[in-house]
């Protein structure tokens, strides 16, 4: 009961500093409020991203490996020549894994380009033309909202056909139906068989509403395929893992490309796993660059969470030589400047959440992503800045716990 009323009167002692000395509290709990605000802000931003990211990531399913020329990750000591002499795979590297593969589910082969689609006298830039294998719908998840998916003899024949994402839909179209319609893409009329329904962008800026999907024989007739980036993706069946799946295919590319058994792999088999930890790796430095930035606004808030308590000390020293001379502890004094010291950089945590969050909700449409203040980072901010109020408020209790009673009691007169 003791130690509740201590709480409590060490609480309201806080309040009536603020209430009391309005202006010099505020102004002494500003780097509190800036230091919490620096940090969280950074996170919550970062932490969204983040998720965002990796929320991308997994809609592309943790049982897909992606076989390239180049490896999906790489650093600064990184042999780029070695991989630039590399052969790109292809679509006879997909029959073979197909044909001998006892671990896969579905394989498809795709690359992508950029390219202008033109309907009439409209057209789009920097359109996302992709051309894939047939069974690049059983890989890649995606719904046709309208019109239909490509047949098995139309895809191994290379039909001039199309399949167009919904924002190509609309923005060549403007409001006519494209079913049956004919799209000039790289110099060739291709019939618009079906439309993909709306899907909004991913993490990565990705998505299929700007895409122009066509047969990947179709495209081998359009354009070089030995000058583009080729990738076979391979999804494993329900119950065999990603390492498996790697192992095997390790075998049949080494087998199909007759390496030797000491000679190195002249392809790379990356799963998604791979970018997850190196997004990781990237934000944890970003989270140390937040913890740089608002840590010399904490330290000034420290400072003046210390002037508030060696003043609030001076104001209340005979009433503390009072409570002395009436059998209060010392460690009772301490407590009670120590609680108001960590109340007080708590208000001022508590104010700089409140920014963020207000921050996050004006942001969220600006940057048109969804920023989370999570209870992580709400756990962090308040331990924070109770921990900055315990460290910078206890010299000034200290101070007052020594107080010689009779002395502090004749600081009245």
């Amino acid at each position: 009961m003791l130690f509740i009323k201590l709480v409590i009167e060490s609480f309201l002692f806080a309040i009536n500093a603020i209430i009391v000395n309005k202006i010099r509290t505020i102004l002494s709990l500003l780097g509190i409020t800036i230091g919490i605000f620096s940090i969280i802000s950074v996170f919550t931003v970062f932490d969204s991203m983040e998720i965002s990211l990796k929320n991308s990531l997994e809609s592309l399913g943790d049982d897909i490996v992606f076989i390239t020329k180049w490896p999906l990750i790489g650093t600064a000591n990184t042999p780029w020549w070695k991989y630039y002499n590399r052969p790109q795979p292809s679509v006879n590297e997909l029959k073979e894994i197909q044909r001998r593969s006892s671990t896969t589910e579905a394989a498809a082969i795709m690359f992508s380009l950029r390219k202008t689609v033109k309907f009439k006298s409209n057209h789009i830039e920097n359109a996302s033309v992709q051309a894939a294998s047939h069974d690049y719908d059983k890989v890649i998840y995606f719904e046709i909202s309208d019109g239909r998916y490509f047949t098995t003899l139309e895809s191994h024949a290379g039909n001039p056909i199309a399949i167009i994402g919904h924002d190509i839909a609309e923005n060549l179209f403007e409001g006519f139906n494209p079913i049956g319609r004919k799209i000039n893409v790289i110099g060739r009329k291709l019939e618009v068989i079906g439309i993909i329904k709306k899907e909004g962008s991913d993490g990565f800026g990705n998505s299929h509403d700007d895409v122009v999907l066509i047969p990947v024989q179709l495209a081998r007739t359009m354009v070089d395929v030995r000058k583009v980036g080729m990738t076979i993706m391979v999804k494993a069946l329900p119950d065999v893992s990603v390492d498996a799946l790697k192992d095997e295919l390790t075998g049949i590319m080494r087998s199909i490309r007759k390496l030797k058994p000491k000679a190195e792999n002249n392809f790379d088999i990356n799963e998604i796993s791979m970018l997850t930890s190196f997004i990781e790796d990237i934000f944890a430095v970003i989270s140390l660059v937040g913890w740089i930035i608002g840590g010399f606004s904490l330290l000034v808030g420290g400072f003046g969470i210390a002037n508030i308590m060696f003043v609030s000390v001076k104001e209340r020293t005979s009433q503390i030589g009072i409570q002395k001379s009436l059998g209060a502890k010392n460690y009772f004094i301490l407590l009670q400047f120590v609680f108001e010291s960590v109340f007080l950089s708590l208000f001022g945590g508590i104010i700089g959440l409140g920014l963020v969050f207000i921050g996050a909700l004006l942001a969220e449409d600006a940057i048109g992503m969804d920023l989370i203040l999570t209870s992580e980072n709400i756990l962090i901010a308040m331990l924070v800045s109770g921990s900055i109020g315990l460290v910078f408020g206890f010299i000034p209790a200290y101070s007052a716990a020594k107080l010689d009673p009779v002395k502090a009691m004749r600081s009245t007169f």
